[in-house]
């Protein structure tokens, strides 16, 4: 145990939340949740042009869904300025930062002036201290010289300063720039491990001499995450990819299985194990272990996770997820005969669905009034020329029943199967269609029961009617 670890997660609040950042959060919690350590929960709003109060609501949303909570926070940099401004002034009066008026263009027509390799070239390192209109603050590389970062997961990583800008901590319009911003809040949080994504590891050696600069002596500790990749093996990017965390949430993904399989990207408890409680993943986590390769995101296997998850919900929990994606539907009111009714066939539809958005279109011919496409009308109720005496017939059968239970339809439906010499499956297929509208849904006679025997004969019926007039 390690009470004085403490660990932030900082996310820019610039669009949905990524999958990705969702893995380096539930890493530095666990990092910080075994250690006994605090979590931080820091939201680095300082681009106005690109931060929206939305993202930063979806952030802080995704994290209480997923169970990610923090200790301290949620801070924000726009209301930090102060602590800003304090290490400029330092930097300044330590000869460590400069202004600097050079244009983007100027700097370009330079370096190609000299025939070297773009970037800028100090040409304002030695001019006066004095800010001058339009000018911004660069930090001053200490020449020659050289930065290793000790990282936990990729060993240690050498950066020559020859091939380091003196590089930007203030903007001309005096917005302090990410590196700086965060360096400050880090030491002013007082936090000793710094665990973010593989992108962020060529800022890490600028990241370093800041706090060398500003006075710190022991720096905090580094780990940079793998990339997460898609199966082309190329960065899961939100133009192509489906990253949003929000967007698996509304697809019906649980928090427990998302959390399981963010867990496993990058890491593994040994052995064969997959599936892990979250007291099991913050006893056996270890940083030190994730491997620096990039991690597949498998949405496949995800949803996989999904549906071990689902059927491990007592009938009760199962319910209550489901009654979000239900509402969404014009047929649903919520009534408890509606609710008694999906109550009654909600373990069999447990059995059967890996995402909870797959729930409501399973049961909705409980609650609507059936629409055959004619695609299945083609497809299953034409595709035997019996069809239409099978549905004749089994609805007599059914109407003669003197108890219209599962066990009862089940049995009257394998009788009249082995009477016409027909199997089973070949019996149900187009019972199932003009009851359900749908070639799959929860087990057939069941769902008879649940339907009753006045609205299973009136479709049998129509089902039949329309097999001669399409």
């Amino acid at each position: 145990m390690n009470s004085s670890l403490k660990v932030r997660f900082a996310p820019s609040p610039t669009g949905y939340f990524h999958v990705g950042g969702a893995r380096t959060a539930l890493y530095n919690w666990l990092v910080a949740r075994k250690a006994g350590g605090k979590f931080v929960l820091r939201i680095e709003d300082t681009d106005e042009t690109r931060n929206a109060e939305e993202w930063v609501e979806g952030i802080i949303s995704a994290l209480t869904w997923l169970g990610i909570t923090w200790d301290e926070g949620p801070y924000r940099q726009t209301e930090r300025s102060a602590y800003y401004q304090r290490a400029v002034e330092r930097l300044i009066a330590d000869d460590k930062a400069y202004w600097c008026d050079c244009t983007r263009e100027q700097i370009d027509q330079r370096a190609k002036e000299r025939g070297g390799p773009p970037g800028y070239d100090g040409f304002c390192r030695d001019k006066s201290k004095e800010k001058t209109p339009g000018a911004a603050l660069r930090f001053k590389i200490p020449r020659p010289g050289k930065t290793v970062v000790h990282d936990k997961i990729r060993g240690e990583v050498v950066f020559d300063h020859e091939n380091l800008d003196d590089f930007i901590i203030v903007k001309s319009n005096g917005s302090p720039l990410f590196v700086l911003a965060n360096v400050v809040d880090d030491i002013e949080m007082k936090i000793t491990y710094i665990i973010r994504a593989e992108e962020h590891l060529p800022t890490t050696p600028k990241a370093i001499l800041l706090f060398q600069a500003l006075g710190v002596e022991e720096l905090p500790l580094f780990a940079h995450l793998p990339v997460l990749v898609n199966a082309k093996r190329q960065k899961l990017s939100k133009r192509r990819d489906r990253v949003a965390v929000e967007d698996y949430r509304e697809m019906g993904y649980i928090a427990p299985a998302m959390v399981n399989y963010l867990a496993l990207l990058g890491w593994s408890p040994g052995g064969d194990r997959e599936f892990l409680t979250v007291q099991e993943m913050i006893e056996l986590f270890d940083i030190g272990h994730v491997n620096h390769s990039p991690a597949f995101f498998d949405e496949q296997k995800m949803q996989h996770f999904n549906g071990v998850y689902i059927r491990e919900l007592t009938v009760d929990q199962f319910v209550e997820e489901c009654l979000p994606f239900l509402e969404k539907h014009d047929w649903w009111e919520g009534s408890p005969t509606q609710l008694w009714t999906f109550r009654q066939v909600a373990p069999l539809v447990q059995e059967r669905v890996s995402l909870l958005i797959e729930a409501p279109e399973m049961v909705a011919f409980l609650y609507r009034p059936v629409e055959i496409s004619s695609d299945l009308v083609e497809s299953v109720l034409r595709k035997d020329a019996r069809s239409a005496q099978i549905l004749k017939e089994i609805g007599e059968i059914y109407a003669n029943l003197p108890e219209f239970n599962h066990d009862s339809l089940n049995e009257a439906t394998r009788a009249y199967c082995e009477t016409i010499g027909t199997p089973l499956r070949k019996v149900q297929a187009p019972i199932r269609v003009a009851l359900t509208g749908s070639k799959v849904g929860p087990p057939l006679f069941e769902s008879i029961e649940l339907l009753g025997k006045d609205v299973t004969l009136q479709r049998l019926a129509s089902a039949g009617a329309l097999i001669g007039t399409l």
